[in-house]
């Protein structure tokens, strides 16, 4: 089974929170790699990029 390779993304900035907002679950999960269709490296800077914009409160850490 092939899985969608979404569009690569240059770099994950954590004050674009909308684009961000498209790689998290609706209880505010971080979604997986075979979901997003990402690399090891955008992953991680993705997740980077998410956990700093909550740091910031530009997103939720749960959504209730």
């Amino acid at each position: 089974m092939a899985y969608k390779k979404r569009q690569e993304i240059e770099y994950f900035d954590y004050k674009d929170f909308k684009t961000l907002q498209r790689f998290i679950t609706p209880l505010g999960a971080i979604q997986p790699r075979k979901k997003t269709g990402l690399s090891e490296a955008k992953q991680r800077q993705l997740s980077v990029a998410i956990k700093r914009a909550r740091h910031l409160a530009l997103l939720p850490f749960v959504v209730n």
